[in-house]
């Protein structure tokens, strides 16, 4: 999945859409920590404030955790 930098989508929805699609599928497996906003920010070629939404946005949802000063973690599904 990519992010179409010109379309008519929020990029941080994109950038949200492929997040999850990855945990879905288990590139980002459960209890593990998914890349740096600095690492997101570049493979996404965009700014901090987009890549913090998207991650805000799964938080939100549940499928993201946040834990300081160790990084976003991947939610366990129920029954996990």
């Amino acid at each position: 999945m990519t992010v179409d930098l010109d379309g008519p989508d929020p990029l941080w929805q994109q950038i949200a859409g492929v997040l999850r699609a990855r945990i879905e599928d288990g590139t980002y497996p459960a209890n593990r920590r998914i890349p740096s906003e600095e690492a997101l920010c570049d493979e996404f070629d965009v700014s901090r404030p987009t890549v913090r939404r998207a991650i805000s946005t799964l938080r939100a949802e549940g499928l993201l955790r946040a834990v300081r000063g160790r990084g976003t973690f991947v939610t366990p599904s129920p029954g996990e």
